[in-house]
């Protein structure tokens, strides 16, 4: 299929590099999943051609994945070593990196005051989503179950997830270092841009891929009347 006729759900998370280039748009993957690429960003007013072109250009058909031909089990052992292994080494230096900041730039208008607070309980909500997921529903997911509750129920987080993006958006203005920013600065902001890339592709991938009853009947694994 032409890149621009694909569902964004599929841009953002099959080629390499391309949510970053999304989010430079303020495109929202995760809520405008099904959207095509062409048609989101003639929404969003953007240069169709441009955008397409810098996509294309870091897409390498050999590492592009047609994530509806993976099972299951593999696509949830793609998302626990790719995601919820990557969020544990994440959210640790961060926490260290916000804190430092917070406390020699604190005098700063820019300081992004109580950041290291609320990624601590990014950390700790993350920890007990991704733990519902691997003790629970990942199991009933792979032995070829369609627990449609439990699936309502981590969707919701991860709404709640998207909502703390937008408040770590908003404390640290976008993610834009100010003038004369400090390497620590520097490297809190990069490695933020790098925990939300991928915890946005993380939710996509589940809400679009795993978490739909086709996958599961066309597994062989289940019938459709366990939804």
């Amino acid at each position: 299929m032409e890149m621009l006729q694909r569902p964004l759900c599929e841009v953002a998370t099959s080629v390499p590099g391309a949510s970053g280039i999304l989010r430079e748009f303020n495109i929202n993957f995760c809520a405008q999943g099904d959207v095509t690429l062409e048609q989101a960003l003639k929404a969003c007013g953007a240069d169709v051609q441009e955008v397409s072109g810098k996509i294309r250009s870091v897409a390498d058909e050999t590492n592009i994945k047609d994530w509806s031909e993976y099972s299951s089990k593999e696509l949830i052992s793609y998302i626990l070593e790719r995601f919820h292994e990557r969020h544990r080494q994440q959210l640790p230096e961060l926490i260290m990196l916000a804190t430092k900041v917070e406390r020699v730039h604190g005098d700063s208008p820019a300081c992004p005051q109580g950041l290291s607070a609320l990624l601590r309980d990014v950390k700790a909500d993350l920890e007990n989503h991704m733990q519902k997921e691997e003790q629970i529903l990942f199991p009933m997911l792979a032995g070829g179950m369609y627990p449609g509750g439990p699936i309502s129920v981590m969707q919701g987080e991860h709404d709640d997830h998207l909502q703390t993006i937008a408040d770590i958006l908003r404390i640290t203005n976008e993610l834009q270092l100010p003038s004369g920013g400090c390497t620590s600065w520097r490297n809190l902001y990069l490695g933020l841009t790098e925990l939300i890339n991928d915890l946005m592709e993380h939710i996509t991938l589940e809400n679009y891929f795993l978490f739909v009853p086709e996958r599961q009947v066309r597994d062989g694994s289940c019938c459709g009347c366990c939804q």
